[in-house]
């Protein structure tokens, strides 16, 4: 999967999609798909994204949406919420997004990268782990920002066993890519700290 190929479906869709001009579907994306776009290069041989149209339209955006996967022959995972996706919850990501291209009826925008961060995060496969660092990179966030960000999800979602799992895997990354990514002046303890005082984790570091 690359830039083209993501323009060439949206493009194919937008030729699919009907209705009032005005009436622009939305595109939210994530996952691979979005990191290629804002400086990954995770292979990836599909496109997740949250769509957003007015109610009576759904079907049909949804079936165009299924033509344009038939013709470019790219799989695709959306939702009308990709919150539900996960028990991590991407809090208010529909307000954190950049504008991407305009295809016609279709608007696409990219999940920013530190709400994209969450779902990776959550999974935190090698593979993730690995764009997290590129993307984190490319796209400067504050350390202080990003981890208030992470504990703001964890201290959101509903208690379970993914809650554990991502805890677990904050702490990992922060202990052994901070300074990767953040550099000589990157804090552990206070990353850490920061993390569990959003999180409402009691005493996480004794």
């Amino acid at each position: 999967m690359n830039q083209k190929q993501i323009d060439n479906f949206f493009h194919t869709l937008s030729q699919s999609v009907k209705g009032p001009a005005k009436e622009k579907v939305k595109i939210i994306l994530t996952g691979a798909a979005a990191g290629i776009l804002i400086g990954g290069n995770r292979p990836s041989i599909d496109i997740d994204f949250a769509v957003t149209c007015s109610k009576n339209r759904f079907k049909d955006v949804e079936n165009a949406i299924k033509q344009a996967s038939d013709i470019t022959g790219i799989a695709v995972n959306f939702s009308e919420d990709i919150d539900r996706w996960s028990q991590i919850t991407f809090l208010d990501y529909k307000k954190h997004t950049i504008p991407y291209k305009s295809f016609g009826r279709v608007d696409v925008s990219i999940l920013s990268p530190d709400y994209w961060s969450i779902g990776k995060i959550t999974r935190y496969l090698n593979p993730d782990v690995d764009d997290l660092i590129k993307i984190l990179k490319n796209n400067p966030v504050s350390c202080l920002k990003l981890v208030g960000l992470w504990g703001k999800a964890l201290s959101k979602s509903p208690r379970s066993s993914a809650s554990f799992t991502f805890k677990s895997h904050v702490e990992h990354f922060l202990k052994t890519y901070g300074k990767v990514i953040w550099g000589k002046g990157y804090n552990q303890g206070q990353a850490l700290r920061a993390f569990w005082d959003v999180a409402g984790i009691k005493n996480a570091g004794s």
